[in-house]
């Protein structure tokens, strides 16, 4: 892949994250949603590479846009695999509360796992735990392993996962072990992401969530030194069919690194639209606006974090003010 995408893909999700942000708390995930991903596809269509989504909004018959196996660029330049979130959080945007993302993760072509849309159980964490936790270990180990890797008690550690029914029993295991928690209502990307950076007080990643939502992260950590492994949850016989059509044959596999994202190289971009842990979100100056953005590449290693300022006047289309 070539240096300039990094910068590119910035400008695609600081798009999204303009036209997403005006639907703040207004209640209406689907519209917040559809902001975000008509301002990504026409930034899409401006940078020179041959580009396919393989993790998107959906199948061609499910989604408008920015669907599973969707070309996108101006068909000249590197030859890539898109992995993208126009909206990371509807929910989140929807009811105006913290860590709503516009995302993206590029690999090379051939190199990102196509993940079907369905429900992976997920541990992840930062590069100072990365080779210590174990999917399928009981939640104590892991977080006697985790403590020890960053020289902690358990006690100090910070567990991050969704709200949900289903992570009970987990929930239970970590305050049994002593640990503190962290629950949130959506957005485990960030969730996942904030694992690897010091400063969000994050210490580990558990539980259930999206396995598309997986991969993204994991094209994140990648970047940022860090680990997740996965595992297939599917619900029903349809989806456990959908998991043979695409090629994998053992569900209860557990996927790796190397298996989320096989190339040596991956960037990985991300735009608050709501304020987080990592990223502040777009704030609306009159005829300016805001964002900040955290963009990283694998291969160099290299992590910015980006303020932009953005004239309303020359972007109206971005921007458009719900009715």
């Amino acid at each position: 892949m070539e240096r300039s995408l990094t910068m590119e893909i910035v400008r695609v999700t600081e798009a999204a994250a303009l036209a997403s942000a005006r639907w703040m708390g207004r209640g209406k995930k689907e519209e917040a949603d559809d902001a975000a991903t008509t301002a990504m596809r026409d930034v899409f269509d401006t940078i020179p590479m041959r580009g396919t989504v393989v993790i998107g909004e959906g199948e061609m018959d499910e989604a408008p846009m920015l669907y599973i196996g969707e070309k996108l660029g101006t068909g000249t330049g590197p030859l890539v695999d898109i992995a993208v979130d126009p909206l990371e959080g509807t929910n989140i945007v929807a009811s105006g509360t913290t860590n709503a993302l516009t995302v993206i993760a590029i690999g090379d072509h051939g190199k990102v796992l196509h993940a079907p849309d369905m429900y992976m159980k997920k541990i992840a964490v930062g590069r100072e735990a990365v080779g210590q936790i174990d999917i399928n270990a009981p939640t104590i180990d892991n977080l006697k392993a985790v403590a020890k890797a960053k020289n902690k008690d358990i006690e100090d550690l910070v567990v991050i996962l969704l709200d949900r029914p289903r992570h009970q029993k987990i929930i239970d295991e970590i305050r049994a072990a002593g640990a503190r928690i962290r629950l949130i209502q959506d957005g485990d990307v960030a969730a996942a992401i904030n694992t690897a950076f010091d400063d969000t007080g994050i210490d580990l990643f558990m539980g259930i969530g999206g396995a598309p939502e997986g991969v993204i992260a994991a094209m994140a950590l990648k970047c940022l030194g860090g680990e997740m492994q996965g595992q297939l949850v599917p619900s029903n016989d349809e989806e456990i069919a959908r998991c043979h059509k695409m090629g994998i044959s053992d569900i209860n596999k557990v996927f790796y690194m190397d298996d989320f994202c096989s190339g040596d190289d991956a960037i990985f971009a991300a735009t608050g639209v709501t304020d987080g842990e990592l990223l502040k979100g777009v704030q609306f100056k009159g005829s300016k606006a805001k964002t900040q953005t955290v963009v990283m590449r694998a291969k160099s290693g290299t992590v910015r974090f980006i303020d932009g300022e953005h004239s309303l006047k020359k972007k109206p289309n971005l921007v458009m003010q719900p009715e």
